[in-house]
């Protein structure tokens, strides 16, 4: 009896991780968000081009690379995600398989979205640095760094956080696949 009450219960624990799917789809709804977004920068650029100087140009293209990362992001949570906690998808055929997809668990998974929020990090970066070299230049002298200083400083902080976070959980997942690796070639 008790051996069947055991059996149920891991088959409903188990079959628990499908209340995951309308989130992973909730993900898909959030990247038509940002299409429309990009697309509506993109139509603003085309259409201002002529007013906007080359800092400004910049700026929005720099936004715009930002949304496609963030789309990237998504892509990688939504179908790494799903196949790694919800189920495996059944791509072997499809000629438009990511390659990654194939040797995706939770340890890549992480290390990949580090490594995509690092990019994003380094775009907000890119994008403050460029406004305060446009401000500096239109201030002249009498430019005053102090709030802008501890905005950059502070967005600095957050990048290298984001950057030490990644060196660490690859290295963690490196020295857990290699003793995972050691141990099973140690069994036999």
């Amino acid at each position: 009896m008790t051996k069947n009450v055991s059996h149920y219960l891991e088959g409903f624990l188990f079959g628990s991780r499908w209340l995951q799917a309308p989130l992973y789809l909730g993900l898909v709804f959030a990247q038509g968000v940002y299409v429309f977004k990009f697309l509506q920068e993109l139509i603003h650029l085309v259409a201002s081009a002529n007013t906007l100087s080359e800092v400004d140009i910049m700026l929005i293209v720099l936004g715009l690379i930002d949304v496609v990362m963030v789309a990237n992001l998504l892509i990688m949570v939504t179908v790494g995600g799903y196949q790694t906690f919800v189920s495996k998808l059944d791509l072997d055929e499809h000629p438009d398989q990511p390659e990654w997809l194939s040797h995706v668990n939770a340890g890549v998974l992480k290390v990949k979205l580090a490594t995509a929020l690092i990019g994003i990090s380094s775009i907000h970066l890119l994008k403050t640095f460029i406004e305060v070299g446009s401000k500096m230049a239109q201030a002249g002298d009498s430019f005053a760094l102090t709030k802008l200083e501890h905005g950059v400083v502070f967005q600095i902080a957050i990048h290298l956080t984001f950057v030490i976070s990644a060196l660490v959980m690859a290295y963690t997942d490196r020295v857990m696949t290699s003793t995972l690796v050691l141990t099973k070639d140690l069994e036999h």
